[in-house]
């Protein structure tokens, strides 16, 4: 049986005995975006190193992912270490290197995480999920000839969808709010590392609130895990709700938050992230 095209882009080999907290793998053209592969697999491949190393605790708690620059097309070395273990937390340093024109083994994206042991609380969705349309009352995004990540994904626009004129800045949206349902396309079971790629499946805020076609990347962005791994499993290949708004843009730099929660209404995972623009 083939594998997932995601499965295959997360694809890492253990670089050996001597190097026990690295791996190797190679960018994917399936996920390929403008300058370098989509922010989401990358952070995804972050999380997969964790996800794969023999000395994991739990599961994944926290993640936050700063993108250096962009990753080259090719092969990258990632080390994801362990720098603390507690009774039921661990804490990770993680650097995905490429070499560049020198030659030199330089870090394109740092990143830290945190798993842990989940246990049984009391629980409560303080952030209900908005009440939009079901996925099947929502017709499909058409984003053939776009950058070749979006066709690995069903998106269907409840609101704030990718502008179709760029009036400018006299043309100002009321708001940077962006709801739709998402899902891998072929279906895929929701896991830790899909839905870590579906929190950065937002296009830049500032396209949405100032419609110019301004040049705007990820530079920063966190995930935290609400679903315990039997919550993403539960999910299974259904479609997920994701929401971002922008909050502040000023100086080169906006953030934005956003929520992601499967159909039957449970919060999945919150992020939130800083986006570089320009004029």
């Amino acid at each position: 049986m083939t594998k997932h095209l995601f499965d295959q882009a997360l694809e890492l080999q253990a670089a050996g005995s001597d190097r026990p907290d690295t791996w190797l793998g190679t960018t994917s053209p399936a996920y390929w975006n403008m300058v370098g592969p989509f922010g989401g697999s990358t952070a995804a491949t972050a999380l997969q190193a964790v996800m794969q190393h023999p000395a994991l605790l739990g599961e994944p708690i926290a993640l936050t992912v700063n993108y250096a620059s962009a990753t080259a097309e090719g092969p990258f070395s990632i080390t994801a270490t362990p720098v603390r273990t507690n009774r039921s937390t661990q804490h990770w340093v993680l650097s995905l290197n490429q070499p560049n024109a020198k030659g030199e083994d330089v870090a394109v994206m740092t990143a830290t995480a945190m798993t842990a042991l989940r246990r049984e609380t009391w629980q409560v969705n303080d952030m209900p999920m908005p009440d939009v349309p079901a996925p099947k009352d929502v017709e499909r995004a058409r984003l053939a000839g776009a950058m070749e990540w979006l066709n690995r994904y069903d998106m269907r626009f409840v609101r704030g969808g990718i502008p179709r004129k760029w009036d400018g800045a006299d043309k100002l949206s009321p708001d940077s709010l962006t709801q739709l349902w998402v899902r891998d396309d072929v279906p895929r079971p929701l896991d830790f590392a899909s839905i870590t790629a579906m929190a950065d499946v937002f296009y830049p805020r500032v396209w949405l609130r100032r419609p110019l076609h301004v040049p705007a990347g990820t530079v920063s962005m966190t995930v935290y895990f609400h679903a315990s791994a039997a919550q993403l499993q539960q999910a299974g290949t259904g479609y997920v709700l994701a929401q971002a708004r922008g909050q502040a843009f000023r100086h080169g730099f906006f953030d934005q938050s956003a929520q992601l929660w499967d159909e039957s209404g449970t919060l999945l995972v919150t992020s939130h992230q800083l986006v570089y623009f320009k004029e």
